[in-house]
């Protein structure tokens, strides 16, 4: 299951920033994720919980935010919703040689909101 090594690695990255403010625990962590990112969000939260035992991310709250997947055609400029399962035709020149995904693969944290922290953590950590 995919959704274990993302959770894993989650925990672990917020877990390595705690330490520079001192802040012992964590209450909530957001993720950004794209709809083309291949994420289960049920799969995603039943790992966290279990990748956050006995870390000072124990009990925390892991809140996603969905990103639609939406894409440019080069040709003549059409932006559109990509969907699932992906559509990359352009829907006003029908032509698919010349699209750039504009969103729909994040995978990243988004904030982390931390508990008693001596001194405050920077929003990037």
């Amino acid at each position: 299951m995919h959704e274990m090594s993302i959770a894993m690695a989650v925990v672990d990255q917020v877990a390595e920033a705690a330490p520079a403010g001192a802040a012992r625990s964590v209450s909530r962590v957001e993720l950004e994720i794209g709809e083309l990112a291949g994420v289960v969000p049920d799969a995603l939260a039943f790992s966290f919980e279990l990748a956050c035992t006995a870390t000072p991310l124990e009990d925390a709250e892991l809140v996603t935010h969905h990103v639609p997947a939406r894409a440019r055609c080069a040709r003549c400029t059409g932006e559109w919703a990509v969907g699932m399962p992906p559509d990359l035709t352009c829907p006003r020149c029908a032509k698919a040689t010349a699209v750039e995904l504009l969103s729909g693969r994040e995978l990243r944290i988004l904030r982390v909101v931390w508990d008693d922290a001596l001194e405050p953590i920077p929003e990037e950590a």
